[in-house]
């Protein structure tokens, strides 16, 4: 899907076609839009699709009469009827009265223009437009982390109560996405420092304001993220060792009940011996049947009270 977007007098609008000073945005874009864009602007078409795979690495490469600016950026996606938090790439191009955006899937970042939020927002200042994505970019980015850190806290809050396997997995997703989102960012730190040295378009003061602004917004998403990975793996290891506990306790009461039901057992053994009458005790004795089985009960009170005192029960 194409869509063109130019600003006057700080409002944004949708146009019908490519005009001078106006944004272009591709979402999910078919092979004839790509192949459009390509020969309309003279464009590789490899650049045109590199945003589409999900493999590409952050970069800045500058061509003759383009350049290409491949950033990861967050979005949110269904796993297993769950939310759950990625990154993808979002390829600009820019160029001298136009810039493009190739991204395959909806951008949270990117709507954030398309709906008028971001101020002194203009399709004609490309460098700053650039900026503003990247500073956008680092927002979403601490939004998500604060989320995935509330999940954690969730996930903690439950230890005490219906703590099931299922919030390790959790918990195992959400220090995944945090290893993504690390080496995400670290990878479009090295594409701000490159644009800090980009002097192909001309850059106001307040550019460069915007752009240390950026840099301090993405170093402190690392950090973020760097600081919930630390705490959601001591939660994972908690949680772990909870469950070892519960299950070694469940073992330990098994092993009582166990000794305790043996006796009853190997007493009704020794008198089901195939023996002479003479040699079983109280075998001549009125009510031996009772003595003995209140005997057995004692014997197991005795040995109940016993494992409980040594904690086993």
């Amino acid at each position: 899907m194409i869509k063109i977007y130019r600003t006057e007098n700080s409002k944004i609008g949708e146009l019908n076609e490519m005009e001078s000073g106006s944004w272009i945005q591709l979402t999910d874009p078919t092979p004839a839009e790509l192949e459009l864009v390509s020969k309309k602007f003279d464009i590789d078409i490899t650049d045109v699709r590199a945003a589409l795979d999900a493999d590409e690495s952050s970069r800045v490469e500058i061509e003759d009469d383009y350049t290409l600016i491949l950033i990861d950026i967050p979005i949110i996606e269904i796993r297993s009827d769950q939310k759950a938090y990625t990154s993808i790439p979002l390829g600009i191009m820019l160029m001298d009265d136009y810039l493009i955006t190739v991204c395959a899937e909806k951008s949270p970042v990117l709507e954030y223009f398309v709906n008028s939020i971001v101020k002194e927002f203009s399709t004609k200042k490309q460098m700053r437009f650039i900026y503003q994505i990247l500073y956008r970019t680092c927002m979403v980015y601490q939004l998500y982390l604060r989320n995935i850190d509330d999940r954690r806290t969730e996930i903690e809050s439950r230890v005490q109560e219906d703590m099931e396997e299922e919030d390790l997995v959790a918990l195992h997703e959400l220090e995944s996405t945090l290893v993504y989102f690390a080496t995400s960012l670290r990878a479009n730190g090295v594409v701000i420092d490159r644009l800090s040295r980009y002097s192909r378009v001309r850059q106001f003061p307040e550019d460069k304001d915007l752009l240390d602004d950026v840099r301090v917004e993405n170093g402190q998403a690392i950090e973020m993220t760097i600081i919930y990975r630390d705490i959601i793996q001591g939660t994972r290891e908690l949680l772990s060792n909870i469950i070892n506990n519960r299950l070694n306790n469940v073992m330990k009461y098994l092993a009582a009940i166990t000794i305790v039901m043996a006796i009853p057992n190997i007493i009704s053994g020794f008198y089901g011996m195939n023996v002479a009458s003479k040699w079983v005790p109280l075998y001549d004795t009125p009510f031996g049947f009772i003595i003995i089985c209140v005997a057995t009960m004692i014997i197991c009170l005795t040995v109940l009270r016993i494992l409980k005192k040594k904690k086993m029960l």
